[in-house]
């Protein structure tokens, strides 16, 4: 018997409980995770994985991965990998109980001969869109099929000549029998097999009918002993024909698998539609599934999310039984927080602007001791030499009172450096600044014995000669959305054409040249970053992860 959670966080925990208390799935509780490999993950489905997984880990149990492939024109093995990763990736393990509901079939054919023998379920011969229109409204009762009252006989001939491929696609349907006036319209003799000529990408040729997930989806929960299908609220108005369905099959009371509803995640400026998300990769809005812009788990992950933050997130979300707006910056403020405690600092020069110090001896170079981290500590040094490049947004001609960084005759500090004064800014034949001439104080080196001199302003820079050129990609939300960070009906309307900006002459500190990808850095008064797939030893790609400021815990704080 599995024990009780002391401290139910939700709903669903409750429930289950209360299952425990009466004697409920004595053998332990057991979930699931049913993907559709029809697309790659999002945001969403690493809530449903959390919830599923961390359950059965609460309680002592055990959850499945498996394939909901019964759809064969939409599925690929490409669908099938990057769910296994992503799922892996997240930091949870299905063991050896990884299955597919194309391995239950066989079983499933029998539990349609089952229902057609028990005049439970019958042949349709109506076109989908008759189907449509005999459901009826939600205040209109639906109409009944002329073929609802053929014979058993007749309907397992029908059905056995449909399994052996000799109708066309779409010429025939199998339907539950149950009643065309019932208020809830998914109990109108819904569709539960339809014909596919199509090859699965595991059965081949096997199969020409395919059942809809909502025959297959309850029937292999029963099978697979799950004891309780956790399934987002779209699902709730299903909940009848799911246990209608067991039911109609003959499974004890007391075995079978109760589902439970949540509220899915819906992000502002996030598109968690996979047919919308499908949508932008197929028409060229995005370069990919794992596009940095895309909510797929595979783009967050090579953005530079980390899984401990996703996970996060996803405590910090909550389950809830309404559907509720949450804001991105809360994910946001989980990936900052992880990466505020992990990533190394260092300095990097992204829009770079030519400094010279005019009285520092040339040739000379000096390696300035560096912290890596405020928390975990760690040193560097960071060469320094007479030519350096600052941001172009760190020096201004004409500047307001309270600039406090460069500025003509005016004096800065350079992190884990001098103190530097601007003496002059040259300009091309177009008035553009295209490199300072300064001094530096020898006597101000940072923690030297004379370097108490304050100055309000410190920058970040690099060495000219010993940085590194990379490739820096900046992101923006791909989608523009309202005041409320809805995203509109129209969603292709919305793709931000901003949401990209690659910079390829930043400067980056050579500490990170034998970097490897999926490293995190924060790159000093910039944000965090990450070294893009992309990057090689000849031209490093990093991706902006996320800025500095976090609005959520201001919010928060506020």
């Amino acid at each position: 018997m599995p024990e009780i959670l002391t401290n139910p966080s939700n709903f669903i925990q409750n429930e289950i409980n209360d299952d425990i208390k009466n004697g409920r799935y004595g053998e332990g509780i057991h979930t699931r995770f049913p993907p559709e490999p029809n697309g790659y993950l999002h945001i969403g489905h690493a809530k449903s994985i959390c919830l599923n997984f961390g359950l059965a880990e609460q309680y002592g149990g055990m959850c499945n991965l498996r394939f909901d492939d019964t759809n064969p024109v939409k599925e690929d093995v490409e669908y099938v990998d990057s769910i296994k990763a992503d799922v892996k990736w997240l930091g949870f393990s299905w063991a050896d109980r990884m299955y597919y509901a194309s391995d239950y079939f066989g079983r499933l054919y029998e539990y349609a001969v089952q229902l057609i023998q028990a005049g439970k379920a019958y042949v349709d011969d109506s076109t989908a869109e008759e189907i449509r229109a005999m459901r009826g409204t939600l205040t209109e009762a639906g109409k009944e099929s002329p073929y609802r009252n053929r014979s058993a006989a007749e309907n397992m001939e029908l059905f056995t000549r449909m399994k052996n491929g000799e109708f066309a696609d779409g010429e025939k349907v199998l339907r539950a029998r149950i009643d065309m006036a019932a208020a809830n319209i998914n109990m109108r003799d819904p569709v539960i097999y339809r014909i596919a000529h199509a090859a699965h990408h595991r059965t081949g040729d096997e199969w020409c009918i395919y059942p809809m997930y909502d025959f297959a989806h309850p029937l292999s929960d029963a099978i697979e002993g799950i004891t309780h299908s956790i399934c987002t609220l779209e699902f709730e108005d299903h909940r009848p024909l799911y246990d209608w369905l067991l039911e109609a099959v003959g499974l004890d009371v007391a075995a079978r698998p109760r589902q439970i509803e949540f509220a899915r995640l819906n992000l502002t400026n996030t598109v968690t539609s996979k047919r919308k998300l499908r949508q932008l990769v197929e028409e060229g809005y995005v370069a990919g599934w794992d596009d940095p812009r895309m909510p797929t788990i595979s783009g967050l992950r090579r953005r530079g999310y980390t899984s401990a933050a996703i996970r996060a997130f996803c405590r910090e979300v909550g389950v809830a039984k309404a559907n509720s707006l949450v804001d991105v910056a809360m994910l946001e403020h989980c990936i900052r927080d992880d990466l505020n405690n992990n990533a190394d600092r260092i300095m990097a020069v992204l829009r770079p602007l030519k400094v010279v110090i005019t009285n520092y001896p040339e040739g000379q170079k000096e390696y300035m001791l560096a912290e890596n981290h405020p928390f975990k500590g760690g040193h560097r040094y960071v060469p320094f030499t007479r030519e350096l490049y600052i941001e172009q947004e760190d020096f201004m001609e004409e500047a307001p009172k309270k600039f406090f960084r460069l500025k003509p005759g005016g004096e800065v500090r350079l992190k884990h450096g001098y103190i530097i004064k601007c003496d002059e800014a040259v300009k091309d034949a177009e008035g553009n600044i295209i490199e300072l001439h300064c001094s530096y104080d020898p006597d101000s080196k940072t923690g030297g014995e004379t370097a108490n001199r304050k100055v309000k302003g410190t920058i970040h820079w690099v060495s000219a000669e010993d940085a590194l050129k990379a490739e820096v990609r900046l992101y923006d939300y791909l989608i523009e959305t309202d005041e409320k960070g809805e995203v509109p009906a129209d969603f292709l309307a919305a793709v931000n054409q901003s949401s990209l900006e690659v910079l390829h002459d930043a400067r980056i500190e050579p500490s990170v040249r034998l970097t490897g990808e999926g490293t995190h850095y924060q790159f000093l008064r910039q944000g965090y970053y990450v070294v893009d797939k992309d990057s090689c030893p000849e031209q490093l790609v990093f991706n902006r992860v996320v800025g500095l400021k976090d609005s959520w815990a201001k919010a928060k704080k506020g």
